[in-house]
């Protein structure tokens, strides 16, 4: 509401400024008083509407597009459904996934904010882990009981505290104990990145399970053929 109201006032300053101008202007080109001051009222109305209108169609753009999820295609829901996921859960998880996308796109922003939370993320594989994590999760959706951690606890907690060190670092004037906030938070942050780190390791073990079990199923084959090569062999020489 308050920035609504910065808005508001931001814009009427300018359009007076505006008229003001705009009634100088046509007195030097000899207007008359009353013409000079319904053209200033009019293009002054109209320049408040470009600025004003024009912010605000912007704003509600900015909030449909990120705030409101759109209905579910046909064949997004089938995959759902092929889940198990009832009604209820499809919408569940949509919601929460799209909460944790928006927290992924605000972290990633604030990551790019400071050199420090720069080299941190990198240190970490932090935006590519939370952009894999997120796409793993929504290509599985019958595991979400699998990811509370991250999703309601160090997700939301790796954006507060990089919201937090923008925050103190942005302060004109640095004092001793604002290094010190600042270096404490930057190294939570770096135990944080580990943490998801770790989340996605470990939701991603099935895969590393599923390759392990190939790889063992592979090696079987290829022994048997092998041994049905030596068999092979030996029936020629027997012959």
């Amino acid at each position: 509401m308050w920035s609504n109201i910065k808005d508001i006032l931001k814009y009427t300053f300018s359009s007076v400024i505006s008229l003001i101008a705009l009634v100088v202007f046509f007195f030097i080109f000899d207007f008359d008083f009353w013409t000079s001051i319904g053209l200033t009222i009019g293009l002054g109305a109209f320049l408040y509407y470009i600025q004003a209108g024009g912010r605000m169609q912007w704003s509600l753009k900015a909030k449909k597009q990120r705030g409101t999820l759109g209905k579910v295609s046909a064949d997004k829901e089938a995959f759902y459904h092929s889940k198990g996921m009832t009604k209820e859960q499809i919408a569940y998880f949509r919601s929460t996934m799209d909460q944790a996308k928006n927290t992924i796109q605000d972290i990633e922003s604030n990551l790019q904010q400071r050199s420090k939370l720069k080299a941190i993320a990198a240190r970490n594989d932090t935006v590519d882990i939370l952009k894999d994590f997120f796409k793993n999760i929504v290509n599985q959706p019958n595991r979400l009981h699998e990811v509370d951690k991250f999703l309601y606890t160090n997700l939301p907690n790796l954006k507060e505290l990089t919201d937090k060190y923008i925050a103190i670092d942005g302060h004109v004037s640095k004092t001793k104990e604002t290094y010190t906030a600042l270096d404490n938070c930057s190294k939570t942050i770096d135990d944080m990145c580990r943490l998801i780190a770790e989340d996605y390791v470990r939701f991603m073990s099935n895969d590393i399970e599923d390759m392990d079990i190939e790889l063992e199923l592979a090696k079987q084959v290829l022994k048997r053929d092998n041994e049905g090569k030596s068999n092979e062999n030996a029936l020629d020489e027997e012959l």
